[in-house]
Order: structure tokens, then sequence, then C-alpha cells
């Protein structure tokens, strides 16, 4: 599901299930900002091009998504590499948030602590924990 939510765009992000999606953009709603949720990875670029959002988010879980390739075309592409990528995913497929990690991405964070800070991460205040 493709979808977005209110004005100006707080986030673009890559969602493996429409449940997860629905959250990300209630939440965005909650806190007054927008965010759009697709499914695609070429539908991703093609929206942060067009959105400039404050972060994009990739869940590591999506399937049929070369997230590590889809982080390094982000960070390589001048109209993108300077937008925070956060990728996200099960505290147990070590290996695909290592990779994402090594792709470029900004943050890495276990899906719990993604919910967690997915206010600030929207919002633009500090995450939680404060770090990274």
């Amino acid at each position: 599901m493709e979808s977005e939510q209110g004005g100006g765009t707080a986030a673009v992000a890559l969602v493996a299930d429409m449940m997860f999606a629905s959250r990300v953009r209630g939440t965005a709603t909650a806190i007054g900002a927008a965010a759009v949720t697709v499914t695609r990875a070429e539908k991703l670029l093609e929206e942060t091009r067009r959105l400039r959002p404050r972060v994009v988010m990739i869940d590591i879980d999506a399937r049929g998504v070369d997230v590590p390739g889809l982080i390094a075309r982000l960070k390589s592409d001048p109209e993108t590499s300077a937008i925070p990528v956060v990728a996200f995913g099960s505290h147990v497929n070590a290996d695909a948030l290592r990779a994402a990690r090594e792709a470029g991405a900004d943050r890495v964070l276990a899906r719990s602590a993604f919910v967690r800070d997915l206010p600030a991460l929207l919002g633009g205040g500090p995450p939680a924990d404060g770090g990274s």
C-alpha cells in the first residue's frame, strides 16, 4: 500500500507489511508529521527524490528488496545522499542489519528500537536512547 498523510513529509518508508505501514503513518499523524509508505524499492527512490523527506526508513525484512543496494543507491545519488537513512528489522537478522550498516545506513535499529524511536525520527527530536 502506498499512501501519503498530511503536508510536508517527514519520512519516506519502505515497509514489509501493510500493518506496519499503518503504524508508521499513524505515528506520524499523531505527532503532526507526514509519512509516505511504499512497498517497492523504485517507488522509494522516486518518492525520496520528489519529496526530500527528513528521513528515509527501510525495513530490511522487505521481500525481494536488495536493501544494501538500495541504501548504496540513496547514498551515492547527489539528490538523496544527504538524507539520513534508517534501516530496521528483526534483531535475529544480524547479517542483514550489518549489511545495511556497511552499505551506508546512518542508523540501523532492531524493530523494537525503531518503534520506540519512531516519534523522534519523524519529528526530528533526539532518539529515546540518545544514540545510534
